[in-house]
């Protein structure tokens, strides 16, 4: 069973009738799901991912102390650690007294300040620059299975995604990076024998290409161990995840150099078709690095455009 799954089953034949019958009062003012960090808010866990901090459990946000005070949440805290210990063959963790749990009461302010940094996602535009797209998507990802007030509901809506020149920043600055690496670096370091230089180089190409494909599936790419598996679902360009994992966990021997090189080109020419069907190049150029500074030009706040072309990579 998927965790997530797994913990809306365990608030409905737990959680919620706890909560209608012990807080009927706070109803209206909280908020119940699964979000955060943990494969299981993404639905990529498996039965590996229950060997730790895979349990039966969910997140019972709260507004600031000024509504709901210290005594009252700690009244709650302890009625959530009452509930079973057991459901459906899954044993639930004993929590933290001192805090940082993925479940149970926490306060909805202090839960997006961990994430973004700010307590009611309204982000400034450098402050979007500087927010790591996993932490986004952790502050956006699993399901909300109560939101009384709509607040949780309202804060992950304005985190949905990035803004539009925010995003085409970090384009630009990534398919600059996948032209300097890939249709460039690459080849050199192979023509000196240089072979973990051209490993190195690959890696970097790769890592841009995924970021370069979330952005244009306006997906935030989540932490770099679900990235592959989060590709496959995209519904833009998720048929490179097979090239793209095989020029990471290939060789560099000549002839695997020679099918690499045409792999990259291959692969570069997809993006580059995106990004026409975007219109966000209107250039025939087969090299990206001229669709990176093309991408660039269609940012239309003139202070973001005019930063460095890599400044939000």
């Amino acid at each position: 069973m998927k965790g997530l799954e797994l913990s809306e089953k365990f608030y409905l034949e737990y959680g919620e009738p706890m909560l209608k019958e012990s807080f009927p009062s706070l109803l209206e003012l909280i908020a119940v799901g699964l979000v955060g960090s943990g494969s299981e808010c993404f639905g990529f866990d498996d039965g590996i991912s229950q060997d730790h901090d895979f349990e039966p459990g969910f997140c019972i946000f709260l507004p600031d102390e000024d509504i709901i005070d210290r005594k009252t949440a700690f009244a709650l805290e302890r009625a959530y650690a009452k509930l079973p210990k057991e459901f459906m063959g899954y044993e639930r963790s004993p929590l933290s007294a001192v805090g940082g749990n993925r479940h149970g009461v926490m306060r909805t302010g202090e839960f997006f300040v961990s994430k973004t940094g700010t307590p009611d996602g309204k982000l400034s535009m450098r402050e979007w620059f500087l927010v790591p797209e996993q932490s986004l998507a952790e502050a956006t990802n699993g399901k909300l299975f109560y939101d009384g007030l709509g607040v949780v509901t309202d804060i992950r809506a304005r985190l949905e995604y990035l803004p539009e020149d925010v995003r085409l920043k970090k384009l630009a600055g990534y398919l600059l990076l996948m032209a300097q690496s890939g249709q460039y670096n690459y080849a050199r370091c192979i023509s000196r024998s240089e072979t973990a230089a051209a490993q190195l180089a690959m890696h970097e190409f790769v890592s841009s290409a995924l970021k370069v494909i979330f952005l244009l599936n306006r997906r935030y790419i989540p932490y770099y161990k679900w990235s592959f598996r989060a590709l496959s679902e995209l519904t833009i360009l998720s048929s490179l995840h097979d090239p793209l994992e095989y020029l990471i966990s290939s060789a560099n021997t000549p002839d695997e150099a020679k099918i690499k090189q045409d792999m990259v080109e291959q692969i570069c020419e997809a993006v580059i078709s995106e990004l026409r069907t975007q219109a966000l190049t209107d250039s025939d150029s087969r090299d990206v690095e001229t669709h990176a500074y093309a991408v660039n030009n269609r940012i239309s706040d003139s202070e973001i455009r005019n930063l460095h072309i890599l400044y939000a990579v």
